[in-house]
């Protein structure tokens, strides 16, 4: 029997429970608004977002190349416990995240431990020789990372996974609450929402913190995008923009005496930090990619030198890898001599004999997912799928194992959302985003949101259908 979702505004679906009070003022306004006001309000939504230019690309797609993210205009609403209590989780994974980089990058005292297999490490794809016993800045790897976060009761948090090469997404946090703001002024003076809009200024300070100790008081930051064909390139334009810096391509760039440059109007200027959007491969065509038209020669060089900061640094994404993952919580104990504040889901790792029989035998049950995938591709959810769909999954599962992690189908907490037929619970998640500077670590109050717009789905992907909603912090 399938477990009964969660719903965040009513306690258990479909149960005759009371309003949860972080609801109570939110299921008044809805009871109180007629239909034809959503779809108003949806449509003008849908306009602002066409205006506004937000879109991403889906690649292989024949159909389109840019799409609007759907946005649901019911918001999502956390109370102020409930979000210290994930603050403090985010804060403490994202701490030992970086200690696990700058272990593995050096001493290896988490492999001699066994803490993790060494193997694991040594044959990931994501990690980078060329960093081994090179002391990253501040010795942060990870200044920018976002975390999914489940929730299946009411006090059941998860996480799902950890995104901390170029996690993306935060551009739709906030121009979901600019959007919001413009279209209920009502609601929103019903409740007291903690803000989102000072995220602009939080990243720059956090850049501005890991610049190199030769840069000035006014270090220059810079953001690096591999162009308006990237899928994310609005987001690196609408970040540029409102951090007030430059958006640059490589051909914006050069190396000097092992020194980054950007080239201005007025000369030659030093770039202290590169908030880079670009993926490891693709960064100095020197050092990786001999055929990346997309990176720096030379800014490998300037990077070892201590010339510059990259942001996020280069290797990190061997810690978004969902083989990785499953080792979290013995991570966090050994780097931080806590118990983890955020469980993990369970976790199945297929490259174990044990593991790899008991998924054979319940792949109808399972989520079974690639540990290098992302996106919503490349994975199985079990109970929505057909008995062809298993039988080919699991020919992929027998031909490479290692490949691939399950977990159980986790029955996801659900928000009130408006569909066709009305206002009805769909499933969602949410991820945070956390910024991690020489001076502090900084979180801004709520974060995206991702809805499965779907009923019954559990995929909350933009690039599978998903769409997104505001999220509320209570602020009292």
């Amino acid at each position: 029997m399938a477990r009964v979702a969660f719903d965040e505004m009513s306690g258990l679906e479909g149960s005759p429970a009371a309003i949860r009070e972080a609801y109570s003022q939110l299921k008044t306004w809805l009871d109180a608004t007629p239909p034809e006001h959503f779809h108003t309000r949806r449509s003008q939504a849908e306009l602002l977002f066409r205006r506004i230019g937000i879109t991403f690309a889906v690649y292989g797609d024949n159909e389109s190349t840019e799409r609007l993210i759907p946005f649901d205009i019911i918001p999502r609403v956390l109370t102020k416990p409930e979000w210290n209590f994930l603050e403090r989780g985010l804060k403490q994974r994202v701490t030992a995240i970086n200690a696990f980089l700058t272990d593995i990058y050096g001493a290896q005292e988490c492999l001699k431990a066994g803490v993790i297999p060494a193997d694991l490490v040594y044959r990931n794809a994501h990690y980078r020789m060329e960093m081994r016993a090179f002391r990253v800045p501040h010795d942060l790897y990870v200044h920018i990372a976002g975390i999914d976060i489940v929730r299946t009761g009411e006090n059941d948090f998860f996480v799902l996974e950890d995104n901390a090469r170029t996690p993306s997404g935060v551009s739709y946090m906030l121009e979901n609450r600019e959007v919001m703001l413009r279209l209920f002024p009502d609601l929103f003076s019903r409740h007291r929402v903690a803000p989102v809009e000072n995220y602009p200024d939080a990243l720059l300070a956090t850049l501005r913190s890991l610049a190199p100790t030769t840069a000035t008081r006014d270090p220059t930051v810079v953001l690096l995008t591999p162009g308006r064909y990237n899928s994310a390139f609005y987001e690196h334009s609408f970040l540029a923009d409102k951090l007030g810096v430059e958006l640059v391509e490589a051909s914006d760039l050069f190396t000097k005496d092992d020194t980054v440059y950007m080239r201005t109007t007025e000369g030659p200027r030093r770039v202290d930090v590169v908030y880079r959007r670009l993926d490891d491969d693709f960064l100095d065509p020197l050092v990786f990619r001999p055929d990346s038209v997309l990176g720096v020669p030379g800014l490998m060089n300037a990077y070892e030198r201590g010339t510059v900061t990259l942001a996020n640094a280069v290797g990190t994404g061997i810690s978004d890898d969902k083989a990785v993952y499953s080792y979290m919580p013995e991570i966090v104990r050994f780097f931080t001599g806590e118990e983890p504040i955020l469980h993990n889901v369970p976790t199945y790792r297929c490259r174990e004999k044990d593991a790899f029989a008991y998924v054979m035998d319940h792949l109808s049950e399972l989520v079974v997912k690639e540990v290098n995938g992302s996106g919503g591709y490349g994975m199985l959810v079990g109970p929505h799928a057909t008995k062809r769909e298993i039988e080919e999954f699991g020919r992929r599962l027998r031909h490479a194992p290692d490949g691939f992690i399950a977990q159980p189908t986790l029955s996801l907490s659900t928000c009130p959302t408006f569909v066709a037929s009305g206002v009805a619970p769909r499933h969602v998640d949410l991820r945070p985003f956390v910024l991690c500077g020489a001076d502090e670590i900084r979180i801004v109050p709520g974060g995206l949101t991702r809805v499965a717009l779907k009923e019954g789905s559990l995929v909350v992907n933009s690039s599978q259908g998903g769409g997104t909603k505001d999220t509320w912090v209570l602020d009292g």
